[in-house]
């Protein structure tokens, strides 16, 4: 995740305005590992800007997609996700409870080449998900899905 000096620079750098909403949304998703939608970052941002419209939130991620500041997540829901963490790393939805998490330290290079090698493509990106049953939802009930 990037300072806020750093989004601003961004901003400028790209032709968007500063404003303080857009500061807002993403310090809200920077602070947060839980992946929300934009539906889940209006909710948070609401006490703090009650006259900020949910249609703000989605133009802002759409923006911070567009110029590198977020990564957008399809995990197979209605609504997309959002990560500030753009870096490469794949992720894991739990299907019972829709937790969503980073996984960090995984070698993908093997399944990277591999995909080259039996496809021919030359890879200019990737997301890789898993999904499972998370260890809280695994508790509560371990014999379901």
């Amino acid at each position: 995740m990037l300072e806020i000096e750093n989004v601003t620079q961004i901003l400028r750098d790209n032709g968007f305005k500063v404003t303080p909403q857009r500061l807002a949304v993403y310090e809200a998703l920077a602070a947060t590992e839980m992946h929300p939608n934009a539906e889940m970052l209006y909710n948070i941002l609401q006490p703090q800007y009650p006259t900020m419209s949910l249609a703000t939130v989605y133009k802002t991620m759409d923006i911070f997609a567009g110029i590198g500041l977020v990564q957008i997540l399809n995990t197979g829901e209605d609504s997309f996700r959002y990560d500030a963490n753009t870096s490469s790393h794949p992720h894991i939805k739990c299907i019972c409870c829709n937790k969503v998490a980073d996984i960090f330290d995984i070698d993908d290079e093997p399944l990277i080449k591999a995909a080259q090698e039996k496809t021919g493509f030359q890879l200019t990106g990737r997301q890789i998900y898993f999904y499972g049953k998370c260890p809280r939802c695994q508790k509560i009930s371990p014999d379901t899905h």
